[in-house]
């Protein structure tokens, strides 16, 4: 049924450089699209059906666009993914068109490069162009988490989807989450002589989608004491304050992982200032304040009913230990399972890997370069 000639789509991956879980709070975030992307080749279909295949699928994934309400069968799953990018380009008053393809991703699921984020956007990117519409890279940023929110069933921010669409170095402002300020910073890593890698220390994210959801739930549960929707705009005086009323109706963890939002939120606007400044010892700094943050405040380096597996606090603990002065880490991304972030002089990365290749098997290391360009129709 495939009607009209191969289209080829590509979307990158995205790696967080700071601002650990403020984007759904109306925070600041700064991330950058990396050199691993999802592909699709596909063709227009004219029976609205969609008939996709995917590597490590035994099947066809499948989907009938005359069907656009959300299906609870589907909750987790690509069908849901498209499904909703379908009802999001019809909300907007276009026809969603069905197709037939392949589609591949080098953005491995757990390595904390946001795998979902890049097929949300290559969906939203292809099934756009495959309706005739040009539509912003925003656009198409909300159009996946409007996807991932409301089909999948996995709540998130925007800061991923944004990074993948938009491409490059950013720094993304969702003080008004409908229209986030982004800002693109020119600054190359491996120029500065430092490796930029994530470490995937394994661990599934299957069973962690509630422990992601308290943390933005335990926030706003803190703002609305304030009579605020989010956190943004609240300062720590104010929050210190009313420390004792917030421990009492909140909760402790509420309290400390409030106090990270505003500690973080602040330093992603001094992170972007010390690249643009070309002060690369300053960012590091501020890198390790940022994870030291999310160790002890936001709480989010393991699953708290399995405390026997701490893969990301036994990186982190091996790479203060290995990189010591010369650079920085961090956790990278939702946490709880998957990746941990470093930055250390190229010279000492073979003996780097050696080291996490012990703990975590090989390939655990992947280095990492900024891509440029966003989502895009490639041919």
């Amino acid at each position: 049924m495939s009607d009209g000639e191969l289209r080829f789509y590509s979307a990158p991956g995205r790696t967080e450089l700071g601002g650990n879980h403020t984007d759904h709070n109306r925070g600041r975030v700064l991330c950058a699209a990396v050199r691993l992307d999802a592909v699709a080749c596909l063709a227009p279909r004219s029976d609205g059906r969609v008939r996709l295949f995917s590597e490590g699928y035994p099947r066809p994934i499948e989907v009938d666009l005359a069907e656009l309400e959300p299906r609870a069968d589907e909750r987790g799953t690509t069908e849901a993914l498209i499904r909703g990018v379908a009802r999001a380009l019809a909300d907007r008053g276009l026809a969603p068109r069905g197709f037939s393809g392949r589609v591949h991703s080098l953005v491995l699921p757990g390595s904390g490069l946001s795998s979902s984020a890049a097929i949300e956007v290559l969906l939203g990117t292809a099934m756009a162009d495959l309706a005739g519409a040009e539509i912003p890279s925003l656009d198409i940023a909300k159009i996946g988490q409007f996807a991932e929110n409301v089909y999948f069933g996995k709540p998130c921010g925007l800061m991923d989807q944004a990074a993948s669409a938009v491409g490059g170095v950013v720094a993304i402002d969702f003080a008004d989450p409908s229209d986030p300020e982004v800002r693109r910073i020119d600054y190359d890593f491996e120029a500065e002589g430092y490796a930029l890698v994530v470490v995937n220390t394994g661990g599934s994210h299957a069973d962690l989608t509630a422990d992601y959801a308290a943390i933005p739930a335990e926030m706003r549960s803190v703002a609305g004491l304030f009579g605020a929707a989010e956190l943004r705009g609240l300062d720590v005086e104010r929050l210190i304050a009313r420390g004792p009323e917030i421990r009492s109706n909140c909760g402790d963890r509420a309290f400390l992982r409030a106090l990270h939002f505003l500690g973080d939120d602040a330093r992603v606007v001094r992170m972007a200032e010390a690249l643009e400044a070309d002060d690369l010892g300053a960012y590091l700094k501020l890198v390790k304040k940022s994870g030291d943050s999310s160790w002890r405040l936001l709480q989010n380096l393991y699953a708290p009913e399995s405390p026997r597996e701490q893969g990301l606090p036994v990186a982190l603990a091996l790479s203060a230990d290995f990189i010591g002065k010369k650079g920085a880490w961090r956790v990278h991304g939702g946490g709880f399972a998957g990746t941990i972030q470093a930055y250390l002089p190229k010279k000492l990365l073979p003996g780097y890997v050696e080291l996490m290749e012990r703990y975590f098997g090989p390939g655990c290391v992947i280095p990492l370069a900024v891509r440029g360009r966003g989502a895009l129709r490639v041919l």
